[in-house]
């Protein structure tokens, strides 16, 4: 049996699945595995070595955002083993001159104390405008988890990010069940990044969230926990 492994994004822990793991489990989709290898290593090609190391036979990955990198960077160093990939709110190009730039300067930052001034700053590049209105706990959930991951971790974990692969060479080796969602107003892996994508594998199912920002699986854990419960029917049952 294939093990489902849910990798969080930058920054984020099981929260980030809340919602979504165990109806998962509940289908049958089990057993469903949130990892924290990105918490425990320097690079996103130590995380896949690890992730690999830990978990034997085929996979099932889905990945949001910095996960979804994870999970291509697991898929480039071991596509025999990768039985099915979803790609939530993420993107295959490498980071460009400016998110480094942008990268270094919240760096600064982050190791001279001033995290929650940044995380504040940025909070509407990870939310759609309506959704703290629309779900009072999101911001506070959200600013909660990352502050447990807290400054190392922000600084090692983007240092990694501006060091990623460009993965849009990968995208046309991947001959297994692929799924691409992403919020309608995403700001930090925009609706193109993947388009760009589902376009580049011809059998890619590509979803577009109305009304959702960069983090989807917060935002609406209820219509991705259907979307990858279905998605993953379709192939129990193919």
């Amino acid at each position: 049996m294939s093990t489902l492994i849910l990798l969080p994004g930058l920054a984020s822990d099981d929260t980030l699945w809340r919602g979504i793991a165990e109806p998962l489990a509940e289908a049958g989709h089990g057993p469903v595995h949130v990892t924290d290898v990105h918490n425990r290593h320097a690079t996103l090609p130590e995380m896949a070595a690890a992730l690999l190391s830990e978990h034997d036979g085929p996979l099932r990955l889905a990945g949001t955002s910095m996960g979804g990198m994870l999970a291509l960077e697991v898929l480039r160093q071991a596509p025999g083993r990768v039985q099915a990939l979803a790609l939530l709110g993420s993107t295959a190009r490498p980071d460009t001159p400016e998110a480094i730039k942008l990268r270094s300067d919240a760096i600064v930052l982050f190791e001279s104390g001033r995290m929650d001034e940044v995380l504040r700053a940025n909070l509407p590049f990870a939310f759609h405008p309506s959704a703290p209105q629309r779900q009072p706990g999101l911001v506070p959930d959200y600013l909660a988890m990352v502050r447990r991951a807290g400054p190392h971790q922000l600084v090692r974990q983007n240092r990694a990010v501006m060091a990623r692969a460009d993965s849009r060479p990968l995208l046309a080796t991947i001959r297994c069940p692929l799924l691409v969602a992403v919020g309608d107003s995403d700001l930090l892996t925009p609706p193109e990044c993947s388009e760009e994508i589902a376009a580049a594998v011809p059998h890619a199912r590509f979803e577009r969230l109305s009304e959702c920002g960069h983090l989807l699986t917060m935002e609406q854990p209820a219509r991705i926990a259907a979307l990858l419960r279905d998605w993953l029917a379709e192939q129990r049952d193919a």
